[in-house]
């Protein structure tokens, strides 16, 4: 029966799982087994042992597990190459589970009472791609605060929004946690917080724009706007605080959501990552098989005090569990794509050039296709996120009458970690191009402040009185406070980490003044990411 058990069972289709995937649930089953309370002999477990030791992977196809009881079905395939059947990866190569076994030098075997539920009755299938899927996710929410912070710096944007006394008022511990982190992630930006008038809007090269042969390579311009005094009325007090110069920044106290409120979004991740974590903790030591022994139970009378059938193979507590991490991923990939939208419209950010690009042609298109990618992957991971365990379908002629589905949500889980980190290197990608821009445009009005000749300045600046008019000398006032201002400025330049990271991505990605061939900047860019920033 034992055998028959796992024959029977052994019925998955599809693609098979990934290696790490097979040998995480290889680990599981036997930590599990080794609790004492499954009926399997010393001699089997150090079998599934050697097995796992010795390299052999079972061939275990993706689909077929309903959750109850257990993941049956891929866990009889990962225990018939233990019995000598199904197929197994050894060294490389997918052969009979026979042949793995014989070169790897193990036997196969036969199963005494009790054993064939003890090794495919459990959780290991949903619990092996929810532990998996957790690891890559808590790297990938960290890769998000980071790309999240370089977009920050692209925008001059502003800190109000992470204090930590801020965020003592709604103490949630993934808000606190993203918060803390973005200040980190910023300390030691010149970027962040920067006052409005400094910061000039992208203009259009011309073989006129620059004089000086530092600044013959820009490949931009930069321009202001001067407001007239006729035209601050009802605004005197922002006027005392700010010069009269409208620039790339919008004056406005607060950023746009997608920026402002990272950290109670990534934050709200950040905890159902945790809740997660709890739960996979919990589960990655627990007995999941059934019947359940108690051969030590005190007092014990009949058999069915030793023995006994309970529901530890139902996988709801990480059905759930999942289905709460799968609502996340997409959430997250959202506002990581929202950030890149509004990096790429000149309408939205604050002085950058349309699409990254300087465009003066007419004839490239810079970041704008980057988006659109983007926005693909967020629709397909937002089509991904319905919960499975919602939906139960009976099965076992209605004696399992309500099933969890949790090994589809961890599996889906799983597969929705990779397109979570496209989006994130597109953002990266995108915001190391804004990034460079900004930084370089504020350094080079800087420079030009620095020579001390206003009309120089003023040259970037529309609206100019016409010499003799009555607010030339008020306008020749104003734009040498600007000048000194700017040239009394610290260089521009994000915070250390940041700064670090954009390094790295400059190594592999560079800068583009001009379209090129984007495809292998974001395989790159993709690569860099699954390697991860030391920050």
């Amino acid at each position: 029966m034992q055998h028959n058990l796992i024959l029977t069972h052994a019925v998955c289709v599809g693609e098979p799982f990934a290696p790490e995937v097979v040998r995480a649930m290889l680990a599981i089953r036997i930590n599990t087994l080794m609790r004492g309370h499954s009926g399997v002999r010393v001699a089997t477990l150090e079998a599934l042992a050697a097995m796992l030791n010795r390299g052999i992977v079972p061939v275990v196809p993706q689909l077929g597990s309903v959750g109850a009881s257990g993941d049956l079905a891929p866990l009889s395939h990962l225990a018939i190459v233990l019995l000598g059947g199904g197929e197994a990866f050894f060294e490389g190569e997918r052969m009979p589970g026979a042949e793995a076994l014989r070169r790897a030098g193990l036997e196969p075997v036969r199963l005494s009472y009790k054993e064939g539920l003890a090794l495919n009755n459990g959780t290991a299938q949903m619990l092996a791609c929810a532990a998996l899927a957790l690891d890559r996710l808590q790297r990938l929410a960290e890769t998000a605060d980071l790309a999240a912070a370089m977009t920050l710096e692209a925008f001059a944007g502003r800190s109000g929004a992470f204090r930590a006394d801020v965020h003592a008022l709604r103490p949630h511990p993934g808000q606190v946690e993203s918060a803390a982190r973005l200040r980190d992630l910023l300390a030691g930006s010149t970027l962040i917080d920067i006052p409005y008038h400094l910061v000039p809007r992208f203009a259009n090269w011309t073989a006129q724009s620059w004089r000086e042969p530092e600044d013959q390579a820009l490949h931009f311009d930069i321009a202001w706007d001067w407001v007239p005094a006729h035209r601050r009325h009802g605004r005197e007090s922002f006027y005392t605080r700010f010069l009269p110069f409208r620039g790339g920044k919008k004056h406005q106290p607060q950023d746009a959501y997608s920026l402002r409120c990272i950290p109670q979004v990534h934050g709200a991740v950040r905890d159902a990552l945790a809740q997660a974590a709890r739960v996979i903790e919990i589960e990655l030591n627990a007995v999941t098989d059934n019947p359940l022994l108690f051969p030590d139970a005190e007092g014990a009378q009949v058999i069915e005090d030793q023995v006994v059938s309970a529901g530890h193979f139902h996988g709801m507590p990480l059905a759930l569990a999942m289905s709460y991490v799968k609502a996340a991923i997409p959430v997250l990939a959202s506002i990581s794509e929202r950030r890149i939208a509004k990096l790429v419209d000149a309408a939205t950010n604050d002085g950058l050039p349309a699409f990254l690009t300087g465009n003066e042609d007419a004839t490239d298109s810079g970041f704008m296709i980057v988006q659109y990618t983007a926005a693909a992957l967020v629709n397909d991971l937002a089509s991904r996120a319905h919960p499975a365990c919602v939906y139960s379908i009976p099965t076992s002629a209605n004696a399992e009458d309500h099933v969890s589905m949790g090994a589809n949500e961890a599996r889906h889980v799983l597969g929705m970690c990779e397109a979570l980190e496209q989006v994130l290197a597109l953002e990266l990608y995108t915001a190391a191009q804004a990034l460079d821009y900004r930084r370089d445009m504020l350094n080079a009005a800087r420079r030009l402040a620095r020579r001390g000749d206003w009309k120089e300045l003023a040259a970037k600046i529309g609206g100019a009185p016409e010499p003799g008019h009555l607010q030339h000398a008020q306008f020749e006032q104003e734009v040498r406070a600007l000048m000194q201002e700017l040239a009394d400025a610290p260089e521009f330049h994000p915070g250390t980490a940041v700064a670090s990271v954009l390094e790295h991505i400059r190594e592999e990605v560079g800068f583009m003044p001009r379209d090129r061939a984007m495809d292998g900047d974001i395989r790159r860019m993709i690569a860099l990411l699954a390697k991860g920033f030391q920050v």
